[in-house]
């Protein structure tokens, strides 16, 4: 008898899981279908580009037999990075490197999140995502699905939640919400960028710049289509969006005029030279760092939906990749030891209570590290001079480990002794 699995969302997450499940050459006859409430999948309304790091976004490319794919639209110079304050001034500066296959799978190469969503659900079977069901609820006695469109479906032996922030499942497993972290901003666009504006292209220098000061962060990014993805992050009151009209491109690059008066003029024709129609406003919400949730039989999240952050470590994906490729290998394992569907479905809930420690674990280590840089930028008086060392530090330790990480912390702060001495 073949395991039922239902995944709620066809973002990332998702999508990653149901391709893991399909594609597995050990698949045991699992059937897998995706719910979405979108009509039809939007590749141009994802913003931003998403560098995967090997240990877990790459890892879960390759797995699911993607990772070639990917390579053709990655981009190595994306790695070009400079992180600077508001007179851009470089503490760390980084230049992108070629685009050889050796580059690309030993670093960490970026690519959009459309062409990335676009690439998972093309590797998916036909028929796999259900369009235009919103899920309203889900009866928790019988585990029924049920849609806006007034249709229900019932019989998994699974339910996955991978539908973001404001997932529909996680009622069911905790009384944790989002809440404001209060940091906002806007999210904006500069189309061919090198035709109408070289001076900022060569700026962002194919890759990224991401400034500091007062709070305040402004950035800008390279993306596949020629284009700037800009943004800028402030402290801002629950109620900002009622001080002025945020959907007014005019009104947002007046309010950014007196926000960003005193940060250099170059970084500030960021902002001016974005479409006055693609402005977004955006507040930026978390669930509580270290959260976990009840185990239920037959109900799990991954993703946003388990562990909601702000994008300030650029963990997000990677992480929710992380828990589609270990929840895929949990649910398959199931289905290959167990004799009878009885069986089957008891060794699902033991695989599926282990994979779910397991995340709680991985995700509390990410939460704190992803708060812990937004508290070292936005929240810490003079940053990012009084705070860049113990920035850098938290934003490798993870990578490197306990031990080097003692071994490497006083080199950190010997170069930027001497850094600020100079500068």
């Amino acid at each position: 008898m073949a395991l039922k699995i239902a995944i709620i969302g066809a973002g990332p997450a998702g999508c990653m899981l149901a391709r893991l499940l399909t594609n597995s050459p050990d698949n045991h006859n699992i059937s897998v279908t995706i719910f979405e409430g979108e009509a039809s999948l939007n590749f141009r309304s994802q913003g931003g580009s998403l560098d995967l790091h090997d240990k877990t976004g790459q890892a879960a490319l390759k797995k699911a037999g993607l990772f070639d794919e990917f390579l053709k639209h990655a981009r190595y110079d994306g790695e070009a990075l400079k992180l600077c304050d508001k007179n851009l001034l470089c503490y760390v500066k980084q230049s992108g490197g070629n685009t050889s296959r050796q580059k690309l799978t030993t670093g960490r190469p970026e690519i959009d999140r459309p062409k990335l969503r676009e690439l998972l659900f093309n590797s998916l079977p036909k028929g796999t995502v259900e369009w235009s069901k919103k899920l309203t609820h889900i009866d928790r006695d019988t585990l029924t699905l049920h849609f806006a469109d007034g249709t229900s479906q019932s019989s998994f032996d699974l339910i996955v939640g991978a539908d973001g922030a404001w997932s529909k499942v996680r009622p069911l497993l905790t009384p944790d919400k989002p809440f404001y972290s209060g940091i906002a901003g806007h999210t904006a666009n500069i189309p061919n960028a090198l035709e109408r504006y070289p001076d900022l292209h060569s700026l962002i220098n194919r890759g990224s710049v991401f400034a500091f000061s007062d709070g305040k962060s402004l950035a800008g990014q390279q993306q596949g289509d020629g284009s700037l993805n800009i943004s800028t992050w402030s402290v801002h009151a629950p109620d900002w969006q009622s001080t002025y009209d945020v959907h007014d491109g005019a009104q947002v690059k007046a309010a950014a005029r007196r926000a960003y008066a005193t940060w250099d003029p170059r970084l500030l024709a960021l902002i001016e030279a974005a479409e006055d129609s693609s402005f977004i406003p955006r507040d930026l919400y978390m669930l509580p760092v270290g959260n976990c949730f009840s185990h239920v039989k037959g109900l799990t999240l991954i993703g946003d939906a388990a562990h909601l952050m702000t994008p300030f470590a650029g963990e997000g994906v990677n992480l929710a990749f992380e828990d589609s490729m270990r929840l895929s290998e949990a649910i398959i394992r199931a289905s290959s030891s167990s004799p009878s569907p009885t069986t089957e479905k008891n060794h699902l809930d033991e695989q599926i209570l282990t994979f779910e420690r397991d995340m709680f674990t991985r995700a509390k280590a990410t939460q704190e590290m992803t708060y812990k840089m937004l508290s070292l930028m936005f929240l810490t008086e003079n940053a990012p001079r009084s705070s860049i060392e113990r920035y850098i530090i938290t934003a490798v330790e993870g990578e490197l480990g306990p031990m080097l990480t003692v071994l490497v912390t006083p080199l950190v702060y010997v170069w930027f002794f001497v850094f600020k001495l100079i500068y």
